[in-house]
C-alpha cells in the first residue's frame, strides 16, 4: 500500500517505522524542516498535507484533533481524498474534564466522513499513546495486545485490519462507525490515567477466552 499521513508527530512516526518495510509512506506537516527530519528518522519519504493526499491510496489523520478540519482543507478539501482509505487516530478529549468533546452523540470519525462524503473513512490506533506503537513486541500481560477498529465498508475494514496486523497487534472490529464514540470515550479513560502519571504503555486489551483460552 501506498500510506500518506496528514501529520508528522509522534504517532505518525510510530505507525510509519513499523510500516515502512511493508508499505510506501510519506509524512507531511506544516513546517517542512521538521517534517523532513522526522521522515529521516524513520526511513520514510516527507511532503506536504496536498502532496500525502495524493500520494496515498490510504490517508492517515494523524494531527491534533482539534486541527483535522484545517488540515483537510490545507490537503486540498474533500475531492483530494476521492476514493481515499481515510483512518482517523484522534481523539476529541479535554484534557481538562477528560471527557469527549463531541456533544451531539457521534464520534469525530462520523463528522470526518460527513466532510469527506467520497472517501472511506474507519477509525483505529487511537487507544494507547506513542510508546505503546513503537514497541516491537506488542505482547501485554502474555497476550498479544488487541486493536479495536471501526470500519464503514468492507474495504475499510480489510485495509485496517491488515495494517493493525503489520504493526504487531491483533485487529478486532468493534462495529461501523456509528461505534467511534465508544472508541473515543474508551481513549478518554486511558489519557486521564496517562495524565495522572501511569505508565506510558497502559492500555485496555481485549481478553477473549473463546478464542484463546486463559493459561
Amino acid at each position: 500500500m501506498k500510506i500518506g499521513f496528514i501529520g508528522a508527530g509522534g504517532m505518525a512516526q510510530a505507525l510509519a517505522g513499523k510500516w515502512r518495510s511493508k508499505h510506501a509512506v510519506m509524512l507531511s506537516g506544516r513546517d517542512a524542516d521538521k517534517t523532513a527530519k522526522a521522515a529521516a528518522a524513520v526511513g520514510v519519504q516527507a511532503g506536504t498535507a496536498a502532496q500525502a493526499a495524493a500520494f496515498g491510496d490510504v490517508v492517515v489523520l494523524a494531527t491534533r484533533w482539534q486541527d483535522v478540519f484545517t488540515a483537510i482543507d490545507q490537503a486540498g478539501g474533500a475531492p483530494a481524498f476521492t476514493g481515499k482509505v481515510v483512518i482517523d487516530i484522534n481523539n476529541p478529549v479535554s484534557i481538562e474534564t477528560f471527557l469527549t468533546t463531541r456533544e451531539d452523540g457521534r464520534s469525530l470519525t462520523q463528522a470526518i466522513q460527513d466532510a469527506l462524503p467520497d472517501a472511506e473513512v474507519g477509525k483505529a490506533f487511537n487507544m494507547a499513546q506513542v510508546a505503546v506503537w513503537e514497541d516491537p513486541n506488542m505482547i501485554y500481560d502474555g497476550r498479544q495486545m488487541v486493536t479495536l477498529f471501526t470500519a464503514e465498508t468492507d474495504r475499510v475494514a480489510g485495509t485496517l485490519a491488515t495494517l493493525i496486523g503489520d504493526v504487531g497487534a491483533e485487529p478486532v472490529q468493534l462495529g461501523d462507525n456509528t461505534h467511534a464514540y465508544q472508541l473515543e470515550a474508551a481513549a478518554a479513560m486511558v489519557i486521564k490515567f496517562l495524565f495522572a502519571g501511569r505508565d506510558p504503555h497502559t492500555l485496555f486489551n481485549l481478553i477473549q477466552p473463546e478464542v484463546k483460552p486463559v493459561r
